[in-house]
This record gives structure tokens, sequence and C-alpha cells, in this order.
């Protein structure tokens, strides 16, 4: 089980360079959509004695909410914005690869560092050096573009990255608040998706360095 774990969280990494190293919007979308579908199959790794009821319910619900509705949603937005890449963003795509690579280098230096609490054990020793790095990953990518579809994605991968936390480190984590998680990001991106459908049709683009243009 730890193996399969430790492929699911290379695969996390993985998925947050290629979000920084691109410029193309669906490319992000289907890849943190990706990022989310893998992460639904972590729950059934983490049971004691094995997936039960409780744990297939949260997979399945990660797997059609995050592979499902959250792309379609994104892709609406992607069509009623008519746009296909980022071509400006604030940090380069190079440069943010380089931030990459320095978040992770961070987040292992620092995790190996951090107490657990006693009795407290993850399912893999990459939980929280890939959860720190996903947190980081996802501010870095709502910090550094000015499309606020990709702000989206970035706040995505946040609600990721505490996923990973949650499902990695609190094995008897309530149903209730992993629904919550999920139910709370499900109403961002809904309402995050009806703002740049009217910011678009009112200014023909989602740039939101172009908001500062506003006046009463």
């Amino acid at each position: 089980m730890t193996a399969f774990a430790e492929i699911i969280l290379v695969f996390v990494l993985l998925t947050n360079f290629t979000l920084l190293a691109s410029a193309r919007l669906s490319t992000c979308i289907r890849q943190v959509a990706a990022q989310g579908v893998v992460l639904g199959l972590l729950p059934l790794l983490v049971g004691p004695e094995g997936p039960g009821a409780r744990l297939f319910l949260v997979a399945a619900v990660m797997l059609v909410v995050k592979g499902i509705v959250f792309p379609k949603l994104l892709f609406r937005s992607l069509r009623n914005a008519n746009v296909v890449h980022e071509s400006t963003p604030i940090v380069g795509h190079t440069a943010s690869i380089v931030l990459g690579i320095g978040i992770l280098i961070v987040s292992f230096w620092f995790t190996s560092r951090f107490p657990l609490p006693a009795g407290q054990q993850p399912v893999s020793t990459l939980v929280l050096p890939v959860a720190l790095a996903t947190l980081l990953s996802g501010f870095l990518l709502i910090v550094i573009r000015r499309l606020a579809l990709m702000q989206v994605v970035g706040y995505l991968v946040l609600e990721n990255d505490i996923f990973v936390f949650g499902v990695g480190l609190a094995h008897e984590e309530p149903l209730l608040i992993e629904m919550g998680i999920l139910l709370d990001v499900f109403v961002a991106v809904l309402v995050m998706g009806i703002a740049m459908f009217h910011i678009s049709r009112t200014f023909d683009h989602i740039d939101v360095d172009q908001l500062s243009q506003l006046r009463d």
C-alpha cells in the first residue's frame, strides 16, 4: 500500500510542475483534474484494515467531483472567456519551474524537522513534503498568474493539499469534514466561474490586472 501511495504522491508533484510550466489553459485544467482523480485513490490506501465503505464513498465522490464536475465547469468558463493560453504571467514559466524546485527543496527540509503527534504515523514519508509543496505551488499559481481561471486552478491545487494532509495524516477524520471541504471548493469554483463569465462578457478578457482600471 505504501508503494502505491508514494506513486500517487510523486504524480502529484509532477502535476504541480506541469501546472507551473504550462501556459495552455486546457492543459492546466486537465492536469488539475488528473491530480484530483489520482488523489481520489489515496483514501483506499490509508485504512488500517483495508478500504471500507466510508473510504470507498470518499474516493467515489473525489473521482466524480474532481474528474468530471470541476473540469466541466472550468472548461465551460474557458469557452465563455474565449481564451486559449496565458502569454504574460507575472513570473515567466521557466522562472516558475525554478521556484517550484525551490519550493520542493524547502518542503523536504522543513517537514524533516516537523514533529508529528505521538502515535500519528503518515501513510508515507512523502505525505508531509508533498502536501507542503502542493500548498505552496497553489499559492504560487494564484500569485503569479494574471488570468482568473488560472487562479481558480491554483485554488483547486490548494484544496488538493488539504486533502493530502487530511487523508494522509488524519486517518480517522470524519466523513462530514471531508465532504465539507469538497462542498466549500465546489461553491468557490461555481462562484468564480460565474464571476469569470460576467467579467469576460463585460470586458472581453479575464486578466485580473485590467480590473485595476475600473472606476466608479
